[in-house]
């Protein structure tokens, strides 16, 4: 019986030591899941408020992107505005206006561009791509030139138009314009500027013309004073001639002085006016300068002036118009003797000057004067028509004998010597032999 107590009361305490373990476990459980529970509480709470904290930025965000939005609308509408407003001006501005991209295709032409160039809707429909190239050989005008030498220097270039009204003439300046702050590689946009300028260029013509009467006038009147005067002292030498056989010799010689002048000024007029172009053969420069001295010895000797010719008996041939020549050589001789002073001299030399490093050689002719040399501010005017240092000449002269070298492709030039007096040389190429027998 003792037995069965002690197994009774060993099951009681096994079970008790179960329930007590059960009871710990059962309390343990509940305080894990207080605590899981707890932790849950308090991230939701985290999450709750990371939630409406990201609902209230995205708002933020919704009403800053409206704003943008309306601010972006305002701006679009702007622009369009703008465009439209700066489409108006250029559709409305006096001069053509070409756009082009940096393809070198036309993106914008207004309506000016198209009446200075003569193009309509038929050439080129509404919407279409046009190019420089396009344009240029429909209208003849080669604006792909001014395309190509773009330049920001404030130059045009100009185009003569003819239509059946007459000529009209174009001035096209060009504009690049770049996006970035270098102005290295192609433009990103290219405007072309058209004006018609033929007005101006009319008006220039007139002007010109006007200058060209007014200088005519000038020069006529001179020409009536330089003519009259020689005439009167003609009529007076034959006069003389007639009535005083003793000096018959003097008047004779001074009346040939008086007809050599008229020739001389006749012969300007005559060369400063012609037209078309000089015929030219092989000359003997030397006989041409020989002759000329020999033509003008009675205009030294009555200015009681010496004249002096260094001239060889070589040839020395030129390919040139003998009269022409002549008459420069006449020219320079009487510009000498006048502007030199009684008791004073003038030199006519003539060389030959070889071509350095196998250039073509030339011919040098040289006329001095011992006068008082040409003033400095008239240097770069002596060659101009109708320019006399004196203004007592019709100066042409010298404007002659500019343009009768330049015809025969040589040179005149002007200085002043270091003793006193002036000295002009005109160089022209010397004709080889075996072109001359050509």
């Amino acid at each position: 019986m003792n037995a069965l107590f002690a197994d009774n009361q060993g099951g009681r305490q096994v079970r008790e030591r179960v329930a007590n373990d059960e009871s710990e476990m059962q309390a343990r459980s509940a305080v894990l899941l207080a605590s899981a529970f707890t932790e849950f509480i308090s991230a939701s709470s985290r999450l709750e408020n990371s939630y409406r904290q990201l609902q209230e930025e995205v708002s933020e965000l919704r009403v800053e992107l409206s704003a943008r939005n309306a601010a972006l609308s305002t701006s679009l509408a702007e622009n369009e505005r703008m465009r439209l407003d700066l489409q108006q001006i250029v559709d409305s501005m006096p001069c053509g206006v070409l756009v082009l991209d940096r393809k070198g295709e036309i993106s914008m032409i207004n309506p000016e561009s198209g009446r200075l160039l003569g193009l309509d809707g038929a050439h080129f429909p509404k919407g279409s791509k046009a190019t420089l190239q396009q344009i240029s050989a429909c209208t003849g005008v080669n604006l792909e030139s001014s395309y190509e030498n773009a330049s920001s220097n404030d130059t045009g270039l100009e185009f003569c138009v003819n239509e059946p009204s007459g000529k009209r003439w174009l001035e096209v300046r060009n504009r690049p314009l770049f996006h970035q702050s270098g102005r290295a590689g192609k433009p990103n946009r290219t405007i072309l500027i058209l004006r018609d300028i033929t007005a101006q260029r009319r008006a220039e013509q007139e002007r010109g013309a006007a200058r060209e009467a007014m200088a005519m006038a000038g020069i006529t009147t001179i020409l009536a004073h330089e003519i009259r005067n020689p005439l009167a002292s003609l009529e007076l030498f034959a006069e003389l001639i007639e009535n005083d056989g003793d000096r018959r010799e003097q008047w004779i010689s001074n009346l040939r002085v008086g007809i050599r002048t008229l020739s001389g000024t006749v012969n300007n007029v005559l060369s400063f006016h012609g037209s078309g172009s000089l015929k030219l053969a092989p000359v003997s420069l030397s006989a041409v300068i020989v002759n000329a001295v020999q033509f003008v010895k009675p205009l030294a000797h009555q200015a009681a002036v010496s004249l002096n010719c260094f001239v060889d008996r070589r040839q020395h041939p030129v390919r040139g118009n003998e009269s022409a020549l002549q008459q420069v050589a006449l020219n320079l001789i009487s510009n000498a003797i006048r502007h030199t002073p009684a008791g004073g001299s003038v030199s006519v030399s003539l060389r030959t000057e070889l071509g350095t490093a196998g250039g073509e050689n030339h011919v040098i002719v040289e006329f001095c004067d011992t006068g008082c040399g040409i003033r400095p501010d008239h240097m770069e005017h002596i060659f101009e028509p109708g320019f006399s240092g004196s203004g007592d000449t019709s100066g042409l002269g010298l404007a002659v004998c500019a343009r009768i070298m330049k015809q025969h492709g040589g040179q005149i030039c002007v200085s002043n010597r270091i003793h006193g007096g002036a000295r002009f040389t005109l160089s022209l190429p010397l004709l080889e032999p075996e072109v001359e027998s050509a």
